[in-house]
């Protein structure tokens, strides 16, 4: 790291320390663990308590989701530890982060854990957050944007939307072994207008199928939401019957959307017009209608 760099981080310091005690944030105690996330790939997206972890962590364990942007603002002298995991590469083992972070603790280290997205959505930070408890180790979590929301809403596609749905369901998309989870595929199929699956990509062929196999419109609208909030974010539009061949030209880490909010975004693509793109005001075609009646 250069002088000017250095200079510049330690003026960022001095105003995130003025805000953190403008907000009365938490200090951040010796020997305990917090377990943070990083927001799903726009570095932007950080709580403000995230930062103030980040700048005053002596130890950052952090795992492939984790914008290395972030790190930038660890405070002189404080340990980086990588400790990702995806998907048919090479990765840390899940008991070995949790022995790290409890004999880390044991030494007086302040210890964060920086998790892309959310760290209790579709993550591990509840398992490591129990090994902490019978270690009896301090911790604290602190909350982060899951990709499930914020990538939708890069993506210009609602969550939720009072003409398309009132029900949202998160779905993992492999279970613990790797293959497509035990789930109630009916009850998806026919509950909840909106399906927003996570980890999805290579299961995607099987998870269409046995949508429409329990009762799922094949032409329902659908989408791959790849890089999700990044620089590289590519969003692919394409129906239910075709998701799977869509997911075999999507990379991952990547979101899967299902249902009538994906119409939206011919109207909700904040992101393209930033590039000239022309919105639709009228995406669910509701002027149509009302015409034509």
């Amino acid at each position: 790291m250069g002088p000017a760099i250095a200079t510049l981080h330690q003026k960022e310091r001095a105003a995130l320390g003025a805000i953190a005690s403008a907000l009365s944030l938490p200090s951040f105690e010796p020997g305990s663990v917090w377990l943070a996330g990083a927001g799903p790939g726009d570095p932007g997206l950080i709580t403000i308590l995230g930062l103030h972890a980040i700048t005053n962590a002596d130890v950052i364990l952090y795992d492939a989701l984790a914008n290395p942007a972030l790190l930038e603002f660890g405070r002189p002298g404080s340990e980086l530890v990588y400790a990702g995991k995806r998907r048919g590469k090479p990765g840390v083992i899940q008991a070995d982060i949790s022995r790290t972070l409890v004999a880390l603790a044991r030494k007086g280290k302040r210890v964060l854990r920086l998790k892309g997205g959310d760290p209790f959505v579709f993550g591990r930070g509840g398992e490591e957050a129990l090994a902490l408890a019978r270690a009896s180790i301090p911790f604290r979590i602190v909350p982060g944007v899951t990709a499930g929301i914020g990538g939708l809403a890069y993506a210009g596609i609602p969550v939720t939307h009072r003409d398309t749905n009132h029900v949202v369901t998160f779905v993992t998309g492999h279970g613990a072994d790797g293959n497509l989870p035990d789930v109630d595929w009916h009850a998806l199929a026919t509950g909840s207008p909106t399906l927003v699956f996570y980890m999805a990509l290579a299961h995607a062929d099987a998870i269409a199928r046995k949508l429409v196999e329990t009762g799922r419109n094949p032409d329902e609208p659908a989408a791959i939401v790849s890089d999700a909030t990044s620089e590289k974010q590519v969003v692919r539009v394409t129906t239910l019957a075709q998701l799977g061949a869509s997911a075999r030209d999507s990379a991952a880490p990547a979101i899967l959307v299902i249902g009538e909010n994906v119409r939206l975004r011919d109207g909700l693509d904040w992101v393209g017009a930033l590039s000239g793109q022309l919105l639709d005001p009228d995406p669910l075609k509701h002027d149509r209608f009302q015409r034509a009646s």
